[in-house]
């Protein structure tokens, strides 16, 4: 790979993006211990924090690989910098999957980073570039499944446990959304150059409306529940169950909890 480099300013780690993890780390605390008055409201602030910090380190993943694959262009532009609102859609980024998250429960995939393709040689860098993201979700899922299929849940307070279950969720559905071939996603920039060119040429007009038309999909009553059903067995497999991800979901929606998920319900 190029061994372009940035500027040292250029890969500065952002105040904002800081402060955010600042954010996380104590309201992560005030859940773990039981110090908030309110509960959801910790819950509410702590996934919040943690989801944003994975949307920001998806997009970096994609931007430091894109400049060690020959694109110098994105220290500039600050990618490198982890600051949430130098992204070029800082509303699709960071902004929509925010509201889905409190909305639906939803990872949903952001839009990525501009990356200077035409500076990119090789088939194989341009699809490490489009999965860097992603498997970014992949490692976040990991992180946050692990206690669950390690049994090590043992003095864990229930409501970490629930929130760490909820977070799981998002990471998990993250990941595979944006792992879906579809023109805007990053599953079909990953085979997007092994494309012959009259196909990438039908299918680009569609690139602006993939996520869409993703969202849309899942309006489905039936496609929605099969994706659902199928990410509920994917997490059942390590070890977190429906409850807790429903749970941690109503506890995270602080202002309208099932009373069936709180202690004792």
């Amino acid at each position: 790979m190029s061994t372009a480099t940035a500027r040292p300013s250029d890969r500065r780690i952002s105040p904002v993006f800081l402060g955010i993890v600042a954010v996380a780390a104590v309201t992560g605390w005030a859940t773990w211990t039981g110090f908030a008055e309110q509960p959801g409201l910790a819950v509410f602030l702590f996934v919040t924090a943690a989801w944003v910090v994975s949307l920001c380190l998806h997009e970096y993943a994609h931007a430091r690989t894109a400049l060690h694959s020959g694109d110098i262009s994105v220290g500039a532009k600050g990618y490198l910098t982890l600051n949430p609102v130098k992204y070029t859609h800082a509303l699709l980024s960071i902004v929509l999957p925010v509201l889905f998250v409190i909305m639906g429960g939803i990872g949903l995939p952001g839009g990525a980073v501009f990356i200077e393709r035409g500076r990119i040689r090789g088939r194989w860098r341009h699809s490490l570039i489009s999965a860097a993201g992603p498997l970014t979700n992949v490692l976040f899922a990991v992180v946050c499944t692990a206690p669950f299929w390690l049994d090590a849940l043992d003095g864990v307070p229930r409501d970490f446990r629930l929130a760490l279950a909820f977070l799981a969720l998002l990471q998990v559905t993250a990941a595979i959304l944006n792992f879906l071939p579809v023109p805007g996603l990053d599953g079909y920039g990953v085979i997007e150059h092994w494309l012959s060119y009259n196909v990438r040429r039908q299918v680009e007009p569609l690139a602006p409306f993939g996520l869409l038309i993703v969202f849309a999909l899942l309006w489905i009553p039936a496609l929605n529940g099969v994706f659902f059903d199928a990410i509920d067995a994917l997490l059942r497999g390590l070890g977190i169950s429906e409850v807790d991800t429903y749970c941690g979901f109503e506890l995270y929606r602080f202002w309208q909890t099932d009373p069936l998920c709180t202690p004792g319900g």
